[in-house]
Parts: C-alpha cells; sequence; structure tokens
C-alpha cells in the first residue's frame, strides 16, 4: 500500500523519519523497478536546525522545494560527488526533510547490483546516502518529483505497523559538525538489528 501524501505532510519531521522505517521505498527508472526497506534515515527541522540547507526559513532556487506540500522528492550533490535522496515533508512553508540514508535491497536486485558494478549484495550496495541513489537509479534530474506517484513511491504493508522504540536506534546525524549545538540533536534512525544501515558510527 503507497503511504498517502498526508502521512508526508504531518508537521512532526521526526516522527516521520522514525516512522519511514520498515517501509519499502520504490523506483521505476528506465523501465526497471526496484525497492529496498527503509533501514537507515535522518531527520531535518528547517524552521531550528542549524543542520537544514533551510535553516531559518532560508530560500534559495535550491531549497525553494523545501516550502513545498510534504510528498515530493529532493535531490542534490554532496561533495560534488553523490547525489542524496531527501522527501520533503511538512504542511506547504514548512521547510521539514528527511534522508533516506540506507536501505535493504529487496525488488530489482539484478539491475541494482549491475548499477553499483557488485557481483554480489553487500552492505555498501545501498548502505549510504549516496549509495541508495544508485542502487535505486535516482539522479538530480528526480528533484521534486511527486514520491506516490510512477517513478518514486513508499510503500508499506498492510499487516505492518510503525517499530516499537526497542527496535530503533537513536543517535546524532553524520557530516554535520557545522551544526553547532544541533549537531547533537538524536535525529539520525536506525533499524537497530538491521546489517544493512551505513557503517558510518
Amino acid at each position: 500500500m503507497k503511504l498517502s501524501q498526508t502521512f508526508f505532510q504531518d508537521d512532526d519531521v521526526v516522527a516521520i523519519a522514525r516512522n519511514l522505517l520498515g517501509c519499502r521505498l520504490w523506483t521505476c527508472i528506465s523501465g526497471h523497478i526496484t525497492a529496498g526497506e527503509i533501514v537507515e534515515t535522518e531527520a531535518y527541522d528547517g524552521l531550528t536546525d542549524r543542520a537544514s540547507h533551510a535553516f531559518g526559513g532560508k530560500r534559495t532556487p535550491r531549497t525553494e522545494i523545501f516550502y513545498h506540500s510534504g510528498g515530493v522528492s529532493y535531490t542534490y550533490l554532496c561533495y560534488g560527488i553523490h547525489t542524496l535522496f531527501n522527501i520533503i515533508t511538512g504542511p506547504a512553508g514548512v521547510p521539514h526533510a528527511v534522508l533516506i540514508r540506507a536501505i535493504a535491497p529487496c525488488e530489482g536486485i539484478d539491475v541494482m547490483l549491475k548499477r553499483r558494478n557488485h557481483s554480489k549484495l553487500k552492505r555498501n550496495t545501498a548502505g549510504g546516502p549516496g549509495l541508495v541513489s544508485l542502487a535505486l537509479g535516482i539522479t538530480r534530474e528526480h528533484n521534486g518529483i511527486a514520491v506516490g506517484g510512477e517513478i518514486i513511491w513508499v510503500t508499506r504493508d498492510r499487516s505492518s505497523k510503525t517499530l516499537p522504540d526497542d527496535r530503533i536506534h537513536a543517535s546524532p546525524r553524520v557530516g554535520v559538525d557545522y551544526a553547532d549545538r544541533d549537531a547533537a540533536l538524536p535525529w539520525r534512525f536506525r533499524i537497530a538489528s538491521s546489517p544493512w544501515t551505513s557503517p558510518a558510527k
């Protein structure tokens, strides 16, 4: 069952980041369907969070997508190398986003292996935010598209529920030392038992 747009339009970005764990992120790129279970996320609150590209309500051509109603993609180039995939969340005008940091491949694995030039699945097939995009075929061209359409979507099994707290490991986010005290916020969420999360401490 696809997650509805209302799921992404809740104004609690931290709750959304936690609740995405265990869902499946799907793509249909160049006719190839691929998917992975979301096992790691990070939350970014653009109004108060110094780690966010939209901190304090900043508006630039790049961050304008943050002010869209939740449920669209935000892709950007990190360190000039890696495309990172985020989902904009919250009501229109509220600049929140969730970064998808790692997935456990589960559909279209042969396609993902080819994209990653891997002969077999390993942790780093999609165990990091740039690797998620590579495995799923997501590029900067997918910036601003609806998450719930025919290109990128997220599902949850009808029988599954959000994970209990004892199955989730919360810790500070990765690579945000510049964010002063906000760097210590425990807004990185991982499925505690998953071998597919990123290796970053």
